[in-house]
């Protein structure tokens, strides 16, 4: 088995070393590996079938050092020595110091934009998409051509190059702020799709919803809400995928605890 794993590896990053891309695909396996160790210990930290599990890093008054301080400070190393070495085992080695400090900052992303602790509420899954969307974004470099570079041969080039880029973002931006991010994400290097989100309907609660729709256009803002009702398929597989991959909400937590705890055969008066 081990035999067969380092042969697949090899024949990545032969593959990765012959693009250039050898040091973003560290990068990818240590965000994953980082990712999912924190999720994992997270997770194992509020069950109580495993109260050794070492948790949070608390002080006495009440200091709360979140794991996206470390991925943080790690990034920075990373990323900034790295442009002091000139070794390609070191520049590898801070690859994975930069990719550990994303898996740890990704983890919380929920936490940027917040100023309380939502790890475990429903904003907090939003961390989860996080990390899937920039899976995805460094799978892409991987394995996809880089978006259009600006050409510098001439000047009709020049403008012709860098117009075509602008409207290129102009549209992954709309499909952005449109919520479509998984075809903004993918359209940032699949010619079409991109231009494809932009001319789609918006979700309701996207940016180009909440200002495009409700009271100015009541007619899209229903056909919004039926086209992207909570109880779709889609969106029940998403969820699924988040409690696969981050758990459940504290909420659905503890209401399975309580279950579990409930008396298999409750009594007359229990009922």
């Amino acid at each position: 088995m081990s035999a067969t794993t380092a042969t697949v590896f090899q024949g990545l990053w032969d593959h990765f070393e012959q693009r250039e891309r050898q040091y973003l695909f560290l990068v990818l396996l240590a965000f994953l590996g980082s990712f999912g160790f924190i999720r994992l210990s997270t997770r194992l930290m509020r069950s109580p079938k495993v109260p050794w599990w070492p948790g949070s890093v608390v002080s006495d008054s009440g200091v709360h050092v979140h794991h996206l301080v470390f991925g943080i400070v790690a990034m920075m190393l990373g990323g900034t020595i790295s442009f002091a070495v000139e070794s390609s085992f070191w520049y590898g080695f801070w690859a994975v110091v930069f990719g550990i400090g994303m898996g740890l900052t990704i983890d919380e992303y929920a936490l940027w934009l917040r100023l309380r602790d939502v790890y475990w509420a429903k904003e907090g899954r939003s961390s989860i998409d996080a990390a899937l969307i920039a899976v995805v974004f460094i799978a892409l470099l991987l394995l996809v051509a880089t978006p259009e570079e600006i050409s510098t041969d001439s000047l009709d080039t020049f403008f012709a190059t860098t117009i075509s880029l602008l409207s290129h973002l102009l549209l992954v931006g709309i499909a952005l702020s449109k919520g479509r991010v998984a075809h903004a994400l993918f359209g940032t290097f699949i010619p079409g799709l991109a231009l494809y989100a932009a001319l789609r309907l918006g979700k309701p609660g996207s940016m180009w919803g909440r200002r495009r729709y409700g009271a100015r256009n009541p007619r899209k803002e229903a056909r919004a809400d039926r086209r992207f009702r909570p109880d779709r398929r889609t969106a029940v597989f998403k969820e699924q995928l988040r409690d696969a991959i981050g758990g459940v909400t504290e909420e659905e937590y503890q209401a399975r605890l309580a279950a579990a705890s409930a008396p298999v055969n409750p009594t007359l008066d229990d009922r």
